[in-house]
C-alpha cells in the first residue's frame, strides 16, 4: 500500500523522503525507469498544490528498485510537463490501484 503525505512543500516532502533513505535523483536518471518500468515501485506519493496558481501543481513520487535503490521523482501535474517518465510512474500508480 503506498503512503500518501501531506506537506507543507515540495522541499519539505523530499527532505523527509531522504531522511527515509530515498536518496537518488530518478528525475536526472529518468531513462532507468523508461527502460524498465517493471523494476520499480512507488512507495510515498505526495502532491502539492499551490493556493493560486494552477502551475505550482507537482507531485513527489518515492521509488523503490527490485534492487533497493531508493529514490525521488519530481513532476509537474499539468498535460504540457508530464514527460515519459511521468506517464510511466501515472500508469504504475494506477495499476496498483486496481489490484
Amino acid at each position: 500500500m503506498k503512503k500518501i503525505y501531506n506537506y507543507a512543500t515540495v522541499i519539505e516532502a523530499l527532505k523527509l523522503l531522504k531522511e527515509k533513505g530515498f536518496e537518488y535523483d530518478f528525475n536526472i536518471n529518468e531513462q532507468e525507469i523508461i527502460d524498465n518500468p517493471s523494476d520499480f515501485e512507488i512507495k510515498h506519493i505526495y502532491r502539492y498544490e499551490g493556493n493560486t496558481n494552477p502551475d505550482d501543481e507537482s507531485i513527489v513520487y518515492g521509488i523503490q528498485s527490485k534492487s533497493d535503490k531508493k529514490g525521488v521523482y519530481v513532476t509537474g501535474f499539468s498535460a504540457n510537463s508530464i514527460s515519459e517518465a511521468a506517464r510511466i510512474l501515472i500508469d504504475i500508480t494506477i495499476k496498483d490501484n486496481l489490484k
